[in-house]
């Protein structure tokens, strides 16, 4: 699988307007390469830097297999109008939560999985409880990283 972006580049900044200095909106993705096998795909963005450990900025799953990306400004519901159910991030709140690092530049991971199963998760779920509900149905996955430096 191949995980891609028209705003930014793997390992270049995430522009302003996905993070907290700017609009706070979700970033378009775009994915190729999901195995036919795969029944629904999941979504987690998270950010090892952050000063407590890794902080959560987004869980999406059960999105239909089909699926080849999400929009820009994706809706914070908890079910989407093509498919899939979003969890809580660490900012608790369901949706997508931007880039917001307290000092230094921060490295964001945009990952997608394709998975065998649909997941038995309610709207809500944490990426713990993802991760979880994911063991031994991943068959595929990709990421695409970013970095931001907050704005002073």
């Amino acid at each position: 699988m191949k995980l891609t972006s028209n705003a930014f580049q793997e390992g270049q900044s995430i522009p302003r307007g996905y993070t907290c200095d700017g609009a706070n909106v979700s970033p378009p993705l775009e994915w190729s390469g999901t195995p036919k096998s795969a029944k629904t795909l999941a979504l987690i963005v998270d950010d090892p830097d952050a000063p407590a450990g890794t902080w959560v900025h987004w869980v999406l799953y059960n999105l239909p297999a089909d699926n080849i990306g999400i929009i820009e400004s994706t809706p914070g519901t908890e079910t989407l109008t093509g498919g899939g159910v979003q969890g809580t991030n660490d900012f608790k709140k369901v949706g997508y939560g931007g880039p917001c690092p307290p000092s230094g530049t921060h490295r964001y991971f945009f990952k997608i999985y394709a998975l065998d199963a649909e997941l038995p998760l309610q709207p809500g779920a944490t990426k713990a409880d993802l991760e979880k509900a994911m063991e031994s149905h991943v068959i595929s996955q990709a990421q695409l990283m970013g970095t931001y430096r907050k704005q002073r």
